[in-house]
């Protein structure tokens, strides 16, 4: 098999072993190869993060800027990469199809597609045509020759309607049709994880820990989730320390966080060979 049919077949086996796993999210090759070393089994791209790299907001990507990242943070690891296609760059099924297919040419080995839209005034797409794209999905990647590891989202959380029922009718509806992961960002606390996995189970849950939800590893295996992500948590992580340092020269002149950074060495080293 090549590389990338083996990483597919590595990333599928991570969801059908027991327990949980995390998979967190780079927003660039310097990121993935940081978490790489630190052992973890396969990242997730950050399209918040990534598009905040870029100085645009989260939303301001194109697919072609997407590919290009995926590309590069397949190159600088070998683990397996997933790809947060946001709404798969388009409304129409078909199209937000050809997008499964162009991340697996750039070598990725799992995507995400949600049902938002995009748009302030219309949010979410309805029911039958949040179903309908997810089934083009799934079609795209089975046609592939590995194994793609689709996650359909249910957005409702990220954009004011904090609708359980709807999102688990709609995370059903996903997983009926074809989905391999099932995942709805921004799950207020522990009752709400624990009522999305137990509606869709067997299938595999992702859960998002990153803003208010604050839970450990140890108590979300516990509730039978598969795998956990962070989103743009670590981008912004990063940011927060690279504005907090910037202030502090700007308005007092002292340069203290230095002492907190990471060593020239020890961030050289990650980028060589």
């Amino acid at each position: 098999m090549d590389a990338q049919t083996l990483r597919a077949h590595a990333f599928k086996a991570l969801h059908e072993r027991d327990g949980v796993f995390v998979i967190p999210n780079p927003w660039d090759a310097g990121s993935a190869k940081m978490l790489a070393s630190l052992g973890f089994e396969a990242l997730a791209t950050t399209s918040a993060g990534f598009a905040f790299s870029q100085g645009r907001p989260d939303g301001g990507l194109t697919l072609d800027d997407t590919l290009a990242n995926v590309r590069a943070i397949v190159a600088a690891t070998d683990l397996p990469v997933a790809v947060d296609l946001e709404n798969g760059f388009a409304d129409d099924p078909a199209e937000c199809a050809k997008s499964i297919l162009l991340a697996a040419e750039a070598g990725a080995v799992g995507g995400s597609i949600e049902d938002a839209t995009g748009r302030e005034d219309a949010p979410i797409y309805c029911f039958e045509h949040a179903v309908a794209r997810v089934k083009a999905a799934v079609a795209a990647a089975r046609s592939l020759p590995f194994p793609f590891t689709l996650t359909a989202r249910a957005e409702n959380f990220l954009h004011g309607n904090p609708d359980l029922d709807d999102t688990i009718r709609r995370l059903q509806a996903f997983a009926e049709a074809g989905a391999d992961v099932l995942y709805a960002p921004g799950l207020r606390n522990a009752e709400d994880v624990l009522a999305v996995v137990r509606a869709v189970a067997p299938k595999p849950v992702n859960v998002l820990m990153s803003g208010g939800l604050k839970l450990t590893v140890q108590e979300l295996s516990e509730m039978g989730v598969k795998r956990i992500s962070v989103g743009s948590a670590l981008a912004l992580a990063a940011l927060g320390e690279f504005y907090r340092a910037a202030e502090e020269i700007q308005t007092s002149g002292t340069f203290g966080f230095t002492s907190r950074s990471m060593p020239y060495a020890q961030a050289n080293k990650f980028f060589k060979g």
